[in-house]
């Protein structure tokens, strides 16, 4: 089981930025927890951070036959991108989009995200934790996938 995380714009300076919006936790801290859930449930787990847009696109689309599934925080992107939410769409992968803050209670371009009517499902407002649930909830996915799968051979 192989699941890529995929970081959007300005996700690199967490720690340093806007710390009373996002945390003092830095974005190699948040991965590390991530992994140490990984080796725990056997689980093979790739990052990949970029500010670019089609940087991202691209990402998104060579998971296509190498991932099982997708953690994503699209960050600002999440409200303007229509290149990223067709990236996800074309992919038929489970994603799981995961937001630091409450997107929802934020200013009111932050408040729809349009990757949001392609994913799995959307954490939101959780802070680093929110990893760690979307890391389950893709574990769980990932499971009842399989089982269906077996299940119908």
């Amino acid at each position: 089981m192989k699941i890529v995380v995929i970081q959007g714009p300005n996700l690199n300076m967490l720690g340093h930025r806007e710390q009373h919006i996002y945390g003092p936790m830095k974005l190699e801290e948040i991965h590390e927890q991530m992994k140490h859930f990984a080796t725990e449930n056997n689980i093979e787990i790739e990052f990949f951070q970029s500010n670019l847009e089609g940087e991202l696109v691209d990402r998104i689309q060579e998971c296509m036959g190498d991932a099982n599934g997708i953690i994503i925080n699209p960050a600002a992107y999440s409200h303007t991108s229509i290149a990223i939410r067709d990236a996800i769409a074309a992919v038929e992968l489970p994603v799981i989009e995961v937001h630091l803050t409450n997107i929802h209670a934020r200013e009111e371009f932050r408040r729809h995200s349009m990757t949001a009517e392609v994913v799995a499902s959307v954490i939101a407002g959780m802070g680093p934790f929110g990893y760690h649930l979307a890391m389950i909830g893709m574990t769980q996915i990932l499971n009842e996938m399989a089982a269906s799968q077996q299940t119908q051979a």
